[in-house]
């Protein structure tokens, strides 16, 4: 029987796009983006001079854009979910599409939780899990989508800035009262966790879900590790240890704050510094910077399971007893088995 011979197609795909950005890169000069930690103005005015009464002035940068298209994205992906759930339910049961892989993702995290956190814990805290992990995914992805901090707006530059490149019959976007040499781009879209707003108001989100989770397991009882007085007068020495454990247990926690701000942040703003310094130095070479966004989609896939993990692993581990509650708890198990 003789084997057919298969047709490489898709390499020359890859090819042919290679060749077309080399050509293109060379008529049309790509526009360099403006490297900056905190999120660029599309608008240079104000919307508000006191946001809040308090707040000071609030502009409109380019990570709001990128907000809303996050959260109108989720309200779609989940509506359309819970329709292909519903019309599974009134058929075979069995559901297809959207609504068969989100019900698997789902069902994975679940299991997640309910192994790390117990069973009596586990729809408490999986509503957080998910949630937070899930947000956070497509924080990550979106950023991916061509456009995104590519396409925007011009700004005189204030300080260093870019030459203007003829465009060709696109020169007539370019501002005329520029000077050349003089420009910033602020893109349309940039990615939510490169803004420390969003990843600082997400790590206290995740820090006070902790709390909550740990005085709903132990009541007021829980902040006795923060606080640990009850062995001060009995035994003076090992009561002072146990109050010096508690104060850096409050530090250890309020540290977290830092830690799941710093780390979702400065892992995906590393990407961006990456990919830039990379097309910049291969010019119109245009594979490898896809190679780099290649790393960057496994990037954005582990950060966000890591700020879900430990986020869920730290409500799990708020919602056990410590010292001598833990004796106490095995103590009235023993007695009951």
């Amino acid at each position: 029987m003789e084997t057919q011979k298969r047709t490489p197609w898709r390499r020359w795909i890859v090819l042919i796009l290679m060749i077309a950005g080399f050509v293109l890169g060379g008529i049309y000069a790509p526009v360099q983006p403006e490297i900056t930690v905190a999120a660029e103005k599309l608008i240079e005015e104000p919307l508000t001079e006191n946001f809040l009464g308090f707040a000071g002035p609030f502009y409109l940068v380019n990570t709001l854009p990128t907000l809303a298209v996050t959260i109108v994205l989720l309200v779609v992906i989940g509506f359309a979910a819970n329709r292909s759930l519903k019309k599974s339910q009134q058929t075979d049961l069995v559901p297809s599409g959207i609504g068969n892989v989100m019900e698997a993702i789902l069902e994975m995290l679940y299991n997640m939780t309910e192994g790390s956190a117990g069973t009596k814990w586990a729809k408490a805290i999986f509503p957080w899990f998910a949630t937070i992990m899930i947000y956070v995914l497509f924080a990550n992805l979106l950023k991916l989508i061509p456009g995104f901090e590519s396409i925007g707006v011009l700004h005189e530059a204030h300080g260093e800035g870019h030459a203007i490149a003829e465009m060709g019959a696109f020169a007539n976007i370019l501002p005329a009262k520029v000077e050349e040499g003089g420009y910033i781009l602020a893109p349309f879209f940039r990615g939510i966790s490169v803004d420390l707003n969003f990843t600082l108001s997400l790590a206290l989100i995740s820090f006070f879900s902790i709390q909550v989770m740990g005085v709903r397991a132990q009541g007021l009882g829980y902040f006795s590790k923060f606080f640990n007085t009850k062995r001060m007068f009995k035994v003076p020495f090992f009561g002072a240890m146990d109050f010096l454990v508690g104060l850096l247990e409050i530090i250890s926690e309020f540290a977290k704050i830092l830690s799941f701000t710093f780390r979702l942040f400065g892992n995906m703003f590393a990407g961006v510094v990456l990919v830039a310094v990379v097309a910049s130095l291969l010019g119109k070479i245009s594979i490898l910077p896809s190679m780099i966004m290649m790393f960057e989609l496994f990037v954005g896939i582990i950060q966000a399971f890591v700020f879900g993990m430990l986020t869920m692993v730290f409500m799990a581990m708020a919602t056990q007893g410590h010292g001598e509650e833990d004796h106490a708890e095995a103590h009235t198990e023993a007695h009951e088995i």
